[in-house]
């Protein structure tokens, strides 16, 4: 029984844990999955997203974030900021309406739901009845104008959502002074759209789906005038001197009209169909913005020739004689204008549009000759290619830092330099401590280097692979070329682009060393191509090597794809990371583990045939080791070949099942002696087991077959100078491990510098060894002598860690999806080993080693393995000794492309995918923590205290003062009151005491 049993927890090191660990999700990188409604807030100068999950997402300047998750996981279909206020209300496709608020709590502004609400018919009613089709939050504050499907509108009261019966308008109240004959054709139907005047908050403007246009009279409850409109109405706008409006619709025309004083039957005074006059696609939105220079801009977005455009996305500006159709990669969700919005002013004078595509958000300057797009800080879209695979470098030099940022800054000249123009809000987070990278490798072949720094994941520079290979596209294709006399004048916009020329391109493996600059990628069809730094653009030759990880095995024929051809004679490439060599794997497999030594000067790669290593500096393969078992023809078809074993597949499950149904029945056989014993040692020991805990009983870990698939599979590959022969002299060394439980050691010879170039590398295996349960090698590590991890390659010679002691014995971590375990070394005598102890069948999917630093003081630091599990789960775990420090639950088990997507951080922080678009942050560390912290200042809005049943112009324009602080006056006479107050003793009191009860 006492084996069972171990220690009670050290209250000394249960206070340290707590000083070092923690886990939070700190905040989402990349563009919100599948966006589905977008508002702006002119006031607060923020923007909001929401999407078909139910989450609404906040954004201003860089840094400034917000986020909320409605309850009901419901798409979001509108989103609208209550005017002058820090309010939105959002409508759900269940018909819910939510007020959200930004709040301040300790110090930062926090995004919090504070009312839902679901608007009800009379009993026996329709759903249509009620069905909100249209939002119109006044500019009073008070209230929300809900236009249904019916044809009615409601009004609710703001904050309470109480509906004000007294006040609905009834589509039968507005047919009393339309023409008969009008009325008899088209009915009111749904409401399509509600518009405020933009001079009289008495007035509103009521669009029916039909065509019928109402200008409505809030005050006296009555219309004042109808615009009969022949076409299927989609939208309305007001000009900002409310003397017109601007009406769309479905046949793609839009239609101008003149709102006069009396009470004469408005006619249009333009109707135009910009495409026409073939058949073309609805307008669904449109703007008409007035200039200085009297030459408006009329924004739309739709209205293309439906036969040849009709699956195009589009949004086009037209400006006196400049007229373009920007064409975007992915459907439009919504868009916005960004203009003058003070009440003052006398022209729109627009500077930018916002356009929110389904994939991702693309921002146009309006102000600048060209109308270029402005490169976004945030929402970047990461799934412009889709992505294969991450790496992440922490603590950046600098001078390679600026590097790669000069070379991004020469791939975005066509971008426009204007400001950021969403910058609402207050970044307060402290600046980042450190430069960090995140490295995204890409389905086309591109590499894209993010600045992970701080909360917004920002793109610093984009590296291609494709212009060393042969592929059917031209890499000096420019897709926005224009004729001159193209119609219409479509431009090509956006980033997104999911199609790959060729699957083979697909980015595997990234390694970037940042003490050299040199950066090692690895491809789908077996490429890996070495590169260096260059700050100029040049023209050189790219050296070829093959490495046939076949040799000396007979019978073998690769089924799966060709490796990709060449390019012959020198190759153009831009400034940035260039490749001088490619090697080339055979069979053109995938490249499943990488590692660069940029000291030595040494790549190795691996795929499921073997494994080999290359000499960069002097571009020579060294040697290569064929890893295939004999019966593992799986590993010869290759991913993207269609013949399938099924047979065999099918053997192997029924193989393990029947393994699994005999080791459980020896298991229950077992469970009722082992129970016996411990019913009767908990009564013989009773006060002990107080004090102590029962360890978690371990699965036994079943043996593999050699015959399971992929045994050759190089997991892991990892370079290292220890000892290996004996225990008096350190040499440089390779380890790799397999998919088959076996790690192979090899001795490097690597000559000293001066004859670096004369004498070739060297190696000779010295070590083979085989897990007895044969389960996947994930992880390999050295400890020196004080049992810490061995340093990055260069980092010593940066001093930045101390040298490896070689004094006392090294030992070796090797981790598998079963168990961890180390071993004495050069011996390779087994000495300790942790199993995993998850009964539901725990592997470990991921493992690095992390960094963790104590939150009270800077001078404790510990190494520790982080390890995802294929449950999600993440454990730390401490070295030398293998004890489970802490779990957590970070990623639902059955995501299982975010487990294979997730990355660790050198200082315990990480990164997974939780849609094609996004990454989790999260973080395992108290001192390491990155998140948004923002705080957004308003003027402080006077109470609610005006007549509902007159929401006069008088009464609006009081309220919006007391909020918004605009005009001189105004801030006169607040500073003359403030100066009363804080002289008035008794208030000052009152005051106090409401600080002190807050508190």
């Amino acid at each position: 029984m006492r084996r069972f049993l171990r220690p009670g927890h050290d209250p000394v090191r249960e206070r340290l844990k707590r000083d070092l660990f923690q886990f939070n999700k700190t905040v989402e990188h990349g563009f919100p999955h599948q966006p589905s409604a977008l508002g702006y807030s002119p006031f607060l100068r923020l923007m909001a997203i929401g999407t078909r999950s139910g989450a609404i997402k906040l954004y201003g300047a860089p840094g400034v974030e917000f986020m909320g998750l409605h309850e009901e996981n419901n798409t979001v279909m509108q989103i609208h900021f209550i005017p002058d206020q820090c309010q939105l209300v959002t409508l759900l496709d269940d018909n819910s309406l939510h007020l959200w608020s930004l709040k301040q709590h300790s110090g930062a502004s926090e995004l919090r739901e504070e009312h839902r609400f679901t608007l009800k018919g009379p009993p026996g009613s329709p759903p249509s009845a009620t069905q909100i089709t249209a939002v119109l939050p006044h500019s009073s504050r008070e209230v929300l104008y809900l236009g249904t499907e019916s044809g009615n509108i409601f009004v609710v009261e703001l904050p309470s959502f109480r509906v004000l019966e007294e006040r609905t308008i009834t589509s039968e109240a507005v047919l009393q002074r339309v023409p008969e004959d009008y009325c008899n054709r088209r009915s009111c139907e749904l409401v399509e759209a509600l518009r405020e005047h933009p001079k009289n908050p008495d007035q509103i403007l009521i669009g029916y789906s039909r065509g019928l246009i109402v200008l409505w009279d809030l005050q006296n409850n009555k219309a004042t005038h109808h615009f009969l409109g022949s076409q299927q109405l989609e939208n309305l706008y007001w000009q900002r001197d409310g003397s017109k409006f601007i009406s769309c619709h479905y046949d793609g025309s839009y239609t101008q009209w003149p709102v006069s004083s009396d009470n004469r039957q408005p006619e249009p005074l333009e109707n135009l169909v910009p495409y026409g006059p073939f058949p073309c696609k609805a307008i669904s939105k449109i703007y008409w913005q007035t200039t200085k220079n009297g030459l408006p801009y009329i924004i739309f977005q739709g209205g293309m020739p439906r036969a040849s455009y009709g699956d195009r996305h589009s949004i086009s500006v037209v400006h006196g004689s400049q007229q373009t159709a920007f064409d975007f990669t992915s459907r439009v969700i919504d868009f916005f204008i960004i203009f003058s919005s003070e009440p003052a002013a006398e022209f729109d004078d627009p500077s930018a549009m916002v356009v929110l595509a389904e994939e991702e958000l693309v921002v146009i300057d309006l102000k600048t000759a060209g109308w270029p797009a402005v490169h976004p800080p945030y929402l970047a879209s990461l799934h412009c290619s889709a992505i294969t695979c991450s790496h992440h470098v922490s603590n950046i030099p600098l001078k390679l830092w600026e590097r790669i940022i000069s070379a991004g800054s020469k791939q975005n000249v066509h971008y426009s330099n204007m400001p950021w123009p969403i910058d609402g809000g207050t970044n307060i987070a402290p600046d980042p401590p450190q430069r960090d990278l995140l490295l995204t490798g890409h389905e086309d072949g591109t590499v894209r280097f993010w600045d992970a720094s701080g909360v917004c994941l920002h793109l610093l520079y984009k590296l291609s692979t494709v212009r060393v290979f042969l592929t059917d596209a031209d890499p000096n294709d420019n897709m926005n070329t224009l004729g001159e006399d193209e119609w219409p004048p479509l431009r090509k916009v956006g980033t997104f682009d999911p199609y790959s020329d060729d699957p083979r391109l697909g980015i595997q493996k990234i390694y970037l060393c940042k003490y050299s600059g040199y950066l090692a990628v690895a491809g789908t069809a077996g490429q890996v191509l070495v590169m260096e730094l260059n700050d100029e653009d040049a023209e050189h030759v790219v050296d070829h090597a093959e490495a046939d990880l076949l040799q000396d095995q007979e019978g073998y024929r690769w089924k799966g794809h060709e490796k990709l051809k060449t390019r012959d004679g020198p190759v153009r490439f831009e400034a940035g990371f260039q490749p001088f060599v490619l090697v080339q794997c055979q069979p053109p497999a995938v490249v499943t583990s990488l590692a660069l030594h940029s000291e030595w000067k040494l790549v190795a790669f691996g795929t499921s045939h073997g494994f080999g290593l290359f000499d960069h500096q002097q571009k020579r393969l060294v040697f290569v080791k064929c890893t295939l078992h004999p019966s593992d023809q799986l590993a010869l078809e290759g991913p993207l070949s269609r013949v399938k074993s099924l047979k065999k597949s099918l053997r192997q499950s029924f193989r393990r099942i029947r393994r699994s149904r005999v080791s459980s029945r020896k298991r229950r056989g077992r469970s009722g002696n082992v129970s016996e014993v411990q019913e009767a040692n908990a009564k013989f020991d009773q006060d002990a087991l107080q004090e102590m805990e029962l360890a978690p009983v371990q699965r036994k870990i079943e043996a593999r077959s050699a015959e399971d698939s992929f045994t050759g599979f190089v997991r892991t590959l990892y370079f290292a100078d220890t000892f290996l022969r004996d225990s008096s002299r350190h040499c440089p060394s390779l380890w790799a491990g397999t998919n088959g439980g076996t790690v192979y050691a090899f001795c490097l010879r690597v000559p000293p510098a001066e004859r670096r170039m004369d004498e070739p590398v060297r190696a000779e295996q010295a070590k083979e060894i085989q897990l007895m349960h044969r389960a996947p090698v994930v992880g390999i590590l050295v400890l020196d002598g004080r049992s810490t991890p061995l340093p990055e390659p260069l980092e010593v010679a940066h001093d930045l860690s101390k040298s490896p002691d070689m004094q006392g014995s090294h030992q070796l971590l090797v981790v598998s999806e079963e168990q961890f375990k180390v071993f004495t070394l050069p011996k390779v005598s087994s000495k300790l080993k942790l199993k995993l102890t998850a009964l539901e069948g725990c592997r470990v999917r991921k493992v690095t080693v992390a960094n963790f630093g104590s939150c009270k003081t800077d001078d404790y630091s510990e190494n520790d393995l982080a390890v995802l599990t294929n449950l999600g789960d993440i454990q730390i775990i401490s070295l030398p000794f293998l004890k489970l420090q802490i779990r957590y639950p970070c990623i639902r088990k059955e995501d299982v492309s975010g487990i294979a997507s997730c990355v660790f951080t050198k200082y315990g922080q990480g990164f997974y995918l939780i849609s094609p678009s996004e990454f989790e942050r999260f973080s395992l560390s108290t001192k390491w923590l990155v998140e948004p912290r923002c705080v957004v200042d308003v003027p402080e809005v006077t109470s609610n205290n005006h007549v509902h049943n007159k929401p006069g112009m008088e009464n609006a324009a009081r309220k919006s003062r007391s909020s918004a602080d605009c005009g001189e006056d105004e801030r006169k006479s607040g500073r003359l009151m403030e100066h009363a107050l804080l002289n008035d003793e008794k208030v000052l009191k009152e005051i106090q005491s409401t600080l002190e009860g807050g508190r």
